[in-house]
């Protein structure tokens, strides 16, 4: 049996999302997806202006992202998405579109089956890589505002936290592994 799954590589800006998520989709012949690509030109400029982004401004997006989600796994394709998804509430909504726990009676969709890899580490290496980065609409500092965000992944979530300062050689085996070991 085909284990069907989207997994969401997820962490603070700068964690390495974007390089670890295209680099698992590779190996595994997965899709893939960047969730900046899909930001609207007012969160886009929001942040590049050093305006941290709130939950009105995410809502939106992260329902576009769990439509994009739920179109692949309907489809029978298994996907990467790279996403901060820094709150339970951003990952329930990538796994649900709903922003509330909707209630037993109310016939909502199965949830995705999403396998969330938080990429987490030191705030000061994070901060050197930001620095270094060009071109990018999310200024470094954001940073802490992200890590003041962040609600890292607990149980009942599906999720395997990494450290970032692992190569993403070894990030991407281990999250091969850990996925293999799920089917």
């Amino acid at each position: 049996m085909v284990l069907l799954l989207q997994v969401v590589v997820m962490g603070v800006s700068g964690s390495g999302k974007s390089t670890v998520g295209s680099h698992l989709a590779e190996k595994l012949g997965w899709k893939f997806y960047d969730a900046d690509d899909y930001h609207p030109k007012e969160n886009r400029k929001k942040m590049a202006e050093g305006i941290p982004l709130n939950d009105q401004d995410r809502i939106p997006w992260l329902c576009c992202l769990h439509d994009i989600l739920r179109r692949d796994q309907e489809s029978g394709h298994n996907a990467v998405l790279a996403c901060s998804a820094l709150k339970k509430m951003y990952r329930h909504i990538l796994e649900t579109r709903e922003s509330v726990t909707p209630q037993p009676d109310e016939g909502s969709s199965a949830p995705l089956k999403i396998l969330f890899i938080h990429l987490d580490g030191p705030v000061d290496l994070i901060a050197k890589r930001l620095q270094k980065r060009k071109g990018h609409f999310m200024p470094a500092s954001l940073l802490q505002s992200q890590f003041d965000t962040l609600e890292p992944p607990s149980p009942p979530e599906n999720f395997l936290t990494v450290s970032l300062e692992k190569p993403v050689s070894e990030i991407v085996a281990e999250t091969e592994e850990f996925i293999r070991n799920m089917s």
